[in-house]
């Protein structure tokens, strides 16, 4: 089976749309509205959607990851970005598997990203 796809994009909500939109946008992606209740966040070739909708067990059973280049640069750059003071979140310690190493981050609402790097 052939699929020719260009794109898989996940669908994660916000609790406060504004304020899931400032934390993105503040996070690096580049945002793209699509009316009132819906942007796409980009990053490169990659893109997600968030929309104004908020179900609590939608959202507690969110996870996403982001694959980047250097776990430790991208950690820095993470924390420097003083989140906690912002959104009232932090991103966790970087944690070393056998498969690579990551760190984690709950947006606003509470979607769980998850930044890593393979070995």
């Amino acid at each position: 089976m052939n699929h020719n796809a260009k794109s898989i994009r996940q669908f994660i909500g916000a609790k406060d749309f504004e304020i899931s939109r400032n934390f993105y946008r503040d996070l690096g992606f580049e945002e793209v509205t699509l009316g009132n209740q819906m942007s796409v966040f980009k990053s490169g070739n990659m893109a997600f959607y968030l929309q104004n909708a908020y179900v609590k067990d939608w959202i507690e059973n969110t996870m996403v990851f982001m694959e980047v280049d250097d776990i430790n640069r991208f950690h820095d750059d993470l924390s420097a970005l003083d989140l906690d003071k912002k959104y009232n979140v932090k991103p966790s310690p970087i944690k070393h598997e056998d498969w690579g190493s990551e760190c984690f981050l709950l947006d606003p609402a509470g979607n769980l990203w998850h930044f890593g790097v393979f070995i």
